[in-house]
């Protein structure tokens, strides 16, 4: 699908396949709710697959790495030789999320959508946009046609997984600098000071906070993007691992797969895909509570809840990973056979001042 046919082909989830999950969990033999935020998400993914049931047996995770040239304004610790380091290790199966994922039953997959320094490897898929964006405190960090090819990167890469039978997606990402990038989009989308969405990253000091905050706020002054443009906004702070993320999130609603966010980056690329297409919020599960400030202020914006409370901070898609095992055992007891019937109790029923549902 091409940009614009995702656009079109997002629809809502079905309302009522969440709620028949929903009915299904309240037969479960126990309290009402008292799973909490489990029954919540896993209800919320039948809605996305449009059946009473979720299912999660096959996963993928889709890595987007990419450079970004806001590095020369020195809002980093490391340089973009970084990038290119862990992408060879994403690749050779060796890395954070790599481990993580194995163990959550999840396959990893690595795109090169942006790096400065290119690797080779046969399991790393090159769509490259450029050899990292520009510096977004100087000029537009990408042009819209490098966001396009971007966010069909990404679009094809859920469309792929789709093929395969996929039934959840991840998108992480590596970029050196891309703590910037996404605290300057939440800065623009949100209308808030980058004094507000802006943490340390991979650990800055002081001095290195204050102009990890001046690129922001140059950002804003030179390109003076529409807010109300999620396309003049990407272009203007974006990176390309954002760009592709954004194109999964989007291509997940329009195919009908539930898509876990991870913290801060991915919360910046949910924003600009409900700012798209705002049906498509429908299909984002949230994962875990991010230690960047931004990761909270984006899953605010999108009126999620978050399970896990662990102040993760990696990327890669690790956050996003550490549900899987959460989801598995959710679904464990909402298929298993522990209802009041089986064990002949008369079911709990909702008393005055009870929530029906979560």
């Amino acid at each position: 699908m091409t940009f614009q046919e995702t656009l079109d082909k997002i629809t809502a989830p079905d309302e009522a396949a969440r709620r028949e999950c929903l009915r299904r969990w309240d037969a479960v033999a126990k309290p009402l709710h008292s799973l909490g935020l489990l029954e919540t998400l896993t209800a919320r993914i039948a809605g996305v697959q449009r059946c009473e049931i979720p299912h999660a047996k096959h996963r993928r995770v889709l890595v987007f790495c990419a450079d970004n040239g806001v590095v020369a304004e020195g809002v980093t610790q490391s340089d973009s030789s970084v990038t290119a380091a862990v992408a060879q290790s994403l690749a050779a199966g060796c890395s954070n999320v790599n481990l993580m994922a194995a163990s959550a039953n999840a396959e990893v997959q690595v795109w090169d959508v942006g790096m400065l320094h290119s690797v080779t490897h046969p399991a790393l898929h090159v769509s490259k946009c450029a050899n990292g964006t520009q510096n977004l405190a100087v000029g537009p960090a990408m042009t819209r046609e490098q966001a396009v090819f971007a966010l069909e990167t990404g679009i094809h890469a859920a469309e792929a997984a789709a093929a395969d039978g996929c039934d959840i997606l991840i998108a992480g990402e590596m970029g050196i600098g891309n703590t910037t990038t996404s605290a300057a989009l939440l800065s623009l989308l949100l209308n808030l000071p980058p004094e507000s969405v802006t943490g340390r990253g991979s650990g800055l000091d002081d001095a290195g906070l204050l102009r990890k905050q001046a690129a922001i706020r140059r950002c804003i002054e030179v390109n003076r993007p529409d807010p109300a443009d999620p396309m003049s906004v990407l272009c203007a702070a974006g990176g390309f691992d954002i760009a592709a993320i954004c194109g999964v999130y989007l291509a997940g609603a329009a195919l009908g797969i539930p898509v876990i966010l991870d913290g801060l980056i991915s919360g910046a690329a949910a924003l600009l895909a409900v700012r798209f297409a705002p049906d498509c919020a429908g299909a984002l599960i949230p994962s875990h509570m991010s230690h960047e400030p931004g990761g909270h202020l984006a899953l605010d914006a999108l009126g999620l809840r978050a399970p896990i409370c662990a102040d993760m901070a990696l990327g890669e898609g690790t956050g996003a990973v550490a549900l899987l095992p959460l989801i598995d055992m959710a679904l464990a007891v909402l298929c298993g056979d522990h209802s009041f019937d089986s064990i002949g109790i008369d079911p709990y029923t909702p008393q005055t001042g009870e929530a029906s549902e979560k």
